[in-house]
Parts: structure tokens; sequence; C-alpha cells
């Protein structure tokens, strides 16, 4: 199983979501981003394949920075492995 790093999370949004690398720092939030909730199911979905784990739609929220959503999908892989 591949683990999401800070940096694979940057290279998703700037490769496949298109977000301006300028925007990208440790402590925005996805709402900084602007971003919806469509959005947010959309990456999770493509995180999913990345870490090969299933991950609930409702993980991620607008108010999570990026650092926190690497956490969060940590915390969720860990947990589905638990089971």
């Amino acid at each position: 199983m591949a683990d999401l790093t800070y940096e694979t999370l940057v290279a998703l949004l700037v490769e496949k979501f298109e977000v301006l690398p300028e925007l990208i720092r440790p402590g925005v939030t996805f709402a900084d981003l602007e971003v919806d909730s469509l959005f947010l199911v959309e990456l999770l979905l493509v995180v999913e394949r990345e870490v090969q784990a299933a991950i609930p739609d409702d993980a991620l929220t607008a108010q999570d920075t990026l650092e926190r959503a690497v956490d969060i999908v940590r915390e969720q892989v860990a947990t589905a492995g638990t089971r």
C-alpha cells in the first residue's frame, strides 16, 4: 500500500486538478483554494487509487489544511488496515 505524502498531495492538486502551484502552501485550507465539496470527493477518489484503500467521501472538509488532509488519509488507511 502506498503512503500519501504532502508532496504527493501537492503534485495531485497541480497535475490532476490544475490548482496553481503558487496558491499551495502547508497551512492552506481547501476553502482558501476555493474548492467545493464535489472537488473534495473527486480528490479523495484519486487519493484512494494512490494509497490503494477506501476513504469515506466525508473524510475531508473545506476547513482542512493540506497537511491535515495527509494526516486524515493516513489515519483512514491505518484504521482500515486494522479492521
